[in-house]
């Protein structure tokens, strides 16, 4: 009998990717995650062996079009997900938190870093992680992945790569970016995907970096882009340098990561 495993979120570009995964029956969960009515429903009909957690207001363009909706989806629909699965016979759940909880450093990030969250969204992916602690604590296994960057050619507008492919493919003159001269680390839907399936399949507890440990320059994602469509680009630098990159020996000491991927498929 395949395991059951419920997700909130699967409409989502990494919901997808874990879909597609063999081996477990996925139970998706279609109800609004800040009504408990529809968790408790969702929950009681489907007798699930864990919960991945996905559902949440991104990216930080959206979320800071609407804070109060971002607040109420982000943490109070994290808070009733948690409240209600505590009378059911859940063994293990996984929480996609972010790297936004963590304030810019110089240096790689370790899991045990203060968090000083530099953007709304990283504040309400930080109260649900301290929700989480609180009461789940001695009652289920938990796993809160701070996930770093992550592209793919199904994220939506107002994320990065596709704003910046929009805005490069439709300009016919020379185009001034600004605000570029950061560094994220990214990594695949696929490997996340992948990474969430073995934390379960060892029960792993605790919080964890969920990235490359490799810092990629926004720039030259710009410049990737430019050189694909024959595009001229030319950066306003505006803002001081940030550096978001995760340490990972944890998280190296689970997953065997594939070579770093190129610039290109990031993007394309």
């Amino acid at each position: 009998m395949k395991l059951k495993i419920g997700i909130t979120g699967c409409s989502g570009s990494l919901g997808k990717f874990i879909l597609k995964k063999k081996g477990f029956k996925f139970i998706c969960f279609k109800g609004d995650i800040r009504k408990k009515k529809d968790i408790r429903n969702w929950l009681s009909k489907n007798d699930l062996n864990a919960l991945i957690h996905l559902a949440a207001i991104v990216p930080i363009k959206t979320v800071n079009k609407n804070k109060k909706k971002a607040l109420h989806v982000n943490y109070i629909g994290t808070k009733n997900l948690v409240d209600e699965m505590l009378n059911y016979n859940i063994s293990w759940f996984f929480f996609s938190s972010t790297s936004h909880v963590y304030s810019s450093s110089s240096k790689k990030i370790l899991e045990t870093k203060k968090t000083r969250p530099i953007s709304f969204y990283g504040k309400t992916k930080l109260l649900s992680e301290n929700y989480i602690r609180t009461k789940l604590k001695n009652k289920i296994n938990f796993c809160i992945g701070r996930i770093f960057s992550t592209s793919n050619i199904s994220q939506k507008k107002n994320y990065l790569v596709p704003d910046l492919l929009r805005k490069i493919k439709l300009t016919k003159k020379k185009i001034y970016l600004s605000n570029l001269n950061h560094y994220r680390d990214f990594i695949s839907m696929r490997e996340i995907a992948d990474i969430i399936l073995k934390f379960y399949k060892i029960n792993f507890k605790g919080t964890i970096n969920i990235g490359r440990g490799k810092g990629v320059l926004l720039k030259d994602i710009a410049l990737a882009i430019a050189k694909k469509y024959r595009k001229e680009v030319e950066f306003v630098d505006n803002s001081k340098s940030t550096f978001l990159v995760a340490d990972i020996k944890k998280l190296r000491k689970y997953i065997k990561l594939k070579k770093t991927q190129k610039i290109n498929n990031l993007i394309f």
